[in-house]
Formats: C-alpha cells, structure tokens, sequence
C-alpha cells in the first residue's frame, strides 16, 4: 500500500499535514544551529549554550502532556496551526536580540523565546504523528510506511535546516536570517489554512485532561525507552560535538570562523539527512509487511543494543587518541554517521510501535505523553552535553551516550505484542 494508492481525502490531508511539518522543522533545524553557532562566536560557555535550549525542551515536555488534550478536545488542526503561528512569534521575537546586551540578560531571553519555540514545535509534531495513526491505510504495514516515510523526510528537512541555518548566519548575519525564516513560514500558515482538507477529528467536548496518563504498560516502557534514546543524542549533538569540531576547525579569523561555520552545518546537515533516509527506509530494510507485532519488538530489542557499542567505542577511541587529533576526528565522523544509521531504525521502530500501541480514540494522549518523554530525554541530553563535555571532554560525553542508549534498550525488552503472534503490523 502507497500513499498513491491511499484514499484520495486521506492522501491530500497526509500530504498537506507532512507539507506543514516539514516547513516548520526546516525552520527549526536552521534556527538551532543560528543560536548555536551565533553565540559561541559571542564568548558563551558549552555549559551556557546548553542553558539556551533547556526551556526550549522543558516547554515540549509540558506542551506534549496538554497538547494530546487540547486535540483531542478542539481537533488536530488546531494543534498545528498553533504550532506554525507562535513558531512565526517566536522568530520574529529572536530576532529583537540586542547584542549591547549583558549575557544574562541575553540568556534569559533568548531561553524564553526557545521556550516558545519548543511549544510551537511539539504542537506540530503531536498533531503530524497522530494524523498519520488515523488517515494511514490498515493493510500491508501501511502504518508503519506512513510514520516511517513522515518521520524521515521530517528529519531530512530538518538537517537542510541545519546547513541553512549555518548558510544564513555567514552569509547574512542573525537578525535577517531570523527574519527572513519568519517571513517564509508566514506565509507557508496561510497556504495551510488555505489548502486544509477536511478529514482529521475535530475535537470532542467531554475529553478529560487525565486522560492523558497511559495505562497501557507498552506505551510507559516505550516512553521510558524514549527517554534514554533521545537523551544519548543529544547528549552529543546539541553542543559537544559542534563545539569540538569548531575548535579543530577555526583558527580565530573571520574568514576561519565562517569557513568553520559551514563545515559544522554541513556535518550536521548531513548526519540528519542520513538520518532521516534510514528512517524512511527502515519498513523496507525490516521487511515490516510481513513480519509480526512481536517480531517487530525482538528486532527493536536487538538495535537498541547494536547503537549502544557506537558511542562506547568512541568514547574509548577519544580516551586514547591523546595528540592524534586529526585521527580522533575522523573517526568521530565515521563512528557518528555510524550512530545516525543505527538511531534512525530505533527511531523508527519506536514510532510505529507507540502508534501500533495506541487506540484510534486516543491517539493524541498517548502520542502526546510519548513525545512528552522524547523531550525529557531531549531536555536531559541538552543538560548533560554541556555538563560532561566542560568537565571530562569528548571521553565522558560519548561515555554517557552510551549508557543512555543501554537503558534504552533495557525498557525496550519489557515490550509485549499486544496481538497474536502471526498479525501483521496494522
């Protein structure tokens, strides 16, 4: 089953819902590595540039436990088009930035407006993900072609975002990056509000907020094994990596900086590119269509623990590469692009299963409260990227990645197929 071959309303509404997303998160990716890279020129510590996106993540925690509400209460579109708009508020907002500033000043706002940001982000992708649950063909794995072919192209986006965003900032400097983000995705909300099809729930007055606490075992180990997945990403994403690759990188100059500046967004670039290519092919590389429930959860078992050995051979790599520096950098390259491939089918799986978990009639709660404990793992390797790359290097970040992905993989085996062992993932 394809997308063509999907029902016509369905396929339009996917298509517009997938359209909206990816705008959002190409804005999203560029402006990650336009505060990144923007204030580590300005002097920032890797423990304060961690601090930029702490409310960023905290804000998707809160926004994804309220958010499977509020959908589920006034409707998915709704959700999304939240989400578009205050991403709009939020760039043009950034870019206010007073550079006369002092960096406390400048920290704390720049929290809030990530703050905001992580808000319209989870709004988005909340309402993405559970739309593919209810508009998704039932046969033939089409649930799992959906989310997978969502999600990656998402993450490929996302990493044009990142190369774009490192583009911008050389070419023309924060505030006009930043405005011109705002200014495009104004006017991709209006094509959306245009361009929506009918088709996804409208909402429902008795939904109860409580309602959004799982009672579905699956879908709380699930969440737990999120938790530790995202957070081994991110412990080295979100600023160790950047920072080392800039100081091996840049020699200080203008043109250094710039020239380094690329180099790192094409990294990063491309490491979600890959990512994100991996995802949308992994129903493929698992032969999803015809494999069972509980066979899919064995394979997800067996991945957790073959992305764990990545990580813990870097970390062993980058304890004994003492004044090999070109060499520790290449292998860094390899063994992330490594990483990548093998994150983005743990990915994968995780986001058929916790809609393969959940019910039609509350997709959006259970969507919800997972994506809440994707971002406390986002929130936690955030936290701990700046924290263990300032106090041990690249040794101890890698180290903890790896005993993130670990824990990852413990959760995931308490996973039970709640079907037969000869269904087909729906």
């Amino acid at each position: 089953m394809t997308i063509a071959s999907a029902r016509p309303e369905g396929q339009l509404a996917y298509i517009t819902v997938t359209a909206a997303y990816w705008a959002f998160m190409l804005t999203d990716g560029a402006l990650r590595m336009l505060v990144l890279l923007h204030f580590h020129t300005l002097g920032f510590t890797p423990v304060q540039l961690a601090y930029l996106f702490v409310l960023y993540e905290v804000a998707g925690m809160a926004t994804n436990l309220a958010a499977g509400w509020i959908a589920a209460r006034f409707g998915l579109t709704s959700t999304l088009y939240a989400g578009l708009g205050i991403q709009v508020v939020a760039l043009v907002m950034l870019a206010q930035l007073d550079p006369t500033w002092a960096v406390g000043t400048s920290v704390a706002f720049v929290m809030l407006v990530q703050g905001a940001s992580g808000v319209a982000k989870d709004l988005a992708k909340m309402s993405s993900k559970s739309a593919v649950k209810i508009l998704a063909p039932k046969e033939k794995g089409g649930l799992f072609k959906w989310v997978a072919l969502l999600t990656g192209s998402k993450n490929a986006v996302k990493g044009v975002g990142f190369l774009i965003g490192a583009a911008l900032l050389a070419s023309f400097g924060f505030q006009a990056a930043v405005l011109g983000m705002a200014a495009v995705l104004f006017v991709i909300l209006i094509a959306v509000l245009i361009l929506m099809p009918a088709g996804l729930p409208e909402g429902r007055k008795g939904a109860k907020f409580s309602e959004i606490f799982s009672k579905s075992t699956n879908v709380n180990w699930l969440s737990l094994a999120r938790v530790f997945l995202f957070g081994a990403r991110d412990v080295w994403f979100v600023v160790g990596i950047p920072i080392y690759f800039y100081a091996v990188l840049s020699d200080g100059s203008e043109a250094g900086n710039r020239g380094a500046f690329f180099l790192i967004g094409t990294f990063m670039a491309l490491w979600i590119i890959l990512y994100g290519a991996v995802q949308a092919g992994t129903p493929r590389l698992l032969r999803a269509n015809s494999r069972s429930e509980a066979q899919l959860i064995t394979a997800a078992r067996g991945w957790a623990w073959a992305l764990a050995v990545v990580p813990a051979a870097l970390a062993v790599a980058a304890l004994v590469a003492t004044g090999a520096q070109t060499w520790l950098t290449v292998m860094l390259v390899v063994g992330l692009l490594a990483f990548g491939g093998l994150f983005a089918v743990n990915s994968a799986l995780h986001s058929y299963l916790i809609l393969a978990f959940t019910k039609t009639e509350r997709v959006t709660m259970d969507v919800g409260f997972y994506y809440m404990a994707n971002a406390g793992g986002r929130l936690a390797g955030t936290v701990l990227s700046g924290l263990t790359y300032q106090l041990g290097g690249l040794a101890l970040m890698l180290g903890t990645a790896a005993v993130m992905v670990a824990i990852s993989a413990v959760a995931v085996g308490f996973l039970k197929p709640e079907s037969a062992g000869s269904i087909k993932p729906a």
